[in-house]
C-alpha cells in the first residue's frame, strides 16, 4: 500500500489566500527579502496592479500575471514572465537562472535597479498584447 504525502504548510487547505499570510509564514531571512522585493515591485507597477496568490505564491498582475516571488529552503526565486529572464541574461550573470525563474540567497536580494527594470519591462510587455 502507498503512502500518502503529507500536504505541505503552503499547500491544499492550508495554504495562504492572502500575500500577507504567505509572507508571514516565511523564516528570516527570506521574510525580510521577500518583503524588501515586493515593496521594490510596487514601487514601479502601475495603477491597477493587483497582488494575488498564484500556484502558491505571490504574484503581481496587470494585463496578465508581471512577476511572482517565492521562498525555498536554500534560495529566493523571481518568476518574471515573458521573456524576463532571457531578456536580462547579461544582468544576471552570476545568478542561477531558468527559463521564467531567478534563484538569489535569501540573505541577498537582487538589486532593486535590476528589479525594477524587469518589472518595467514585465509592464511593457503585458501592455504590448493588449
Amino acid at each position: 500500500m502507498m503512502k500518502k504525502a503529507k500536504p505541505s504548510a503552503r499547500m491544499g487547505a492550508n495554504a495562504p489566500k492572502a500575500v500577507d499570510e504567505y509572507l508571514a509564514g516565511i523564516p528570516e531571512p527570506a521574510q525580510s527579502t521577500l518583503q524588501h522585493i515586493r515593496s521594490v515591485i510596487r514601487s514601479v507597477v502601475p495603477t491597477g496592479t493587483i497582488e494575488v496568490i498564484s500556484y502558491g505564491m505571490p504574484m503581481f498582475k496587470y494585463r496578465g500575471m508581471l512577476v511572482g516571488y517565492a521562498a525555498f529552503k536554500n534560495h529566493c526565486s523571481l518568476f518574471p514572465t515573458g521573456s524576463g529572464v532571457q531578456r536580462f541574461a547579461k544582468e544576471l550573470e552570476g545568478y542561477s537562472t531558468d527559463k521564467g525563474t531567478i534563484r538569489f540567497p535569501p540573505d541577498q536580494p537582487l538589486p532593486d535597479a535590476l528589479v525594477k527594470k524587469i518589472v518595467k519591462a514585465r509592464v511593457k510587455e503585458n501592455k504590448e498584447w493588449d
